[in-house]
Parts: C-alpha cells; structure tokens; sequence
C-alpha cells in the first residue's frame, strides 16, 4: 500500500474539481439577522432631551419664543426649513440660510444638518 501524503483526504479530486451537478452552497442569503428582543414596554425617553430650553431671540424668531424640550425646537427647526425649500436641491445635507436662520448660523450662508445642531444649541439657555 502506498503512502498517504500528509493533508490528502480520502476522494479527493485534482485541482478543486466538483461533481457533476453539485450545487454550490450560497452563505449570502442565509445570514440570520440578528433582531432585538423587546420586552413589551415603551422606551422612556432620555431626561436631558425632554427639559425645556429658553431659546435666544434670534432663534426664538424662528422657532417661537416659548420654552420647549430641544427634540420639539429640532422639529420646529426643520418644519421652518421645510415650508420654505431651504435645503439644498443637490446636496440634501445642506441647509440653505435665509435672514433669520443666517442669525442662527453665526452667519454662515449655508451649514450641513450636523453642523446645525451645533449651532443651535448656542442659542438655547
């Protein structure tokens, strides 16, 4: 009997060939994603977000002057930029300032949507 070359396993075949008809298996599609449990109870929301903030006059001309949490200044915010088409059209991140946002905006002509957060909160107390 010969001897086996080390690491040769027992049918196997010369450069890699396969069966005729064999079906090669596809890894892709068969991932599971991995999904969160939920325990049934609502998130409660974060205390710092939910504290009202006074906003400056500046920000109050945009926004109205009353306090509010800074989630509901944010959405405000971006009902203000809606209605009056200040995003960018071909650069979706960039906000277009008007007179009353250029305050806002340390008078920058056009800041991205991450960026505007941050100046934002400038005028909040």
């Amino acid at each position: 009997m010969p001897a086996k070359k080390k690491g040769a396993r027992k049918g196997a075949r010369k450069g890699g060939a396969r069966r005729k008809g064999a079906a090669r298996k596809k890894s892709a599609g068969r991932r599971k994603s991995a999904k969160r449990k939920s325990s049934g109870r609502k998130r409660t929301p974060n205390p710092a977000f939910m504290k009202p903030m006074q906003p400056d006059g500046a920000l109050a001309a945009v926004v109205g002057d009353r306090a509010m949490p800074r989630t509901e200044i944010t959405k405000k915010l971006w009902q203000y930029i809606k209605r009056n088409g200040l995003q960018d059209a071909k650069e979706r991140r960039m906000i277009n300032a008007d007179d009353r946002l250029r305050s806002v905006f340390g008078g920058k002509k056009q800041v991205s949507m991450f960026e505007m957060t941050k100046l934002v909160n400038r005028h909040m107390s």
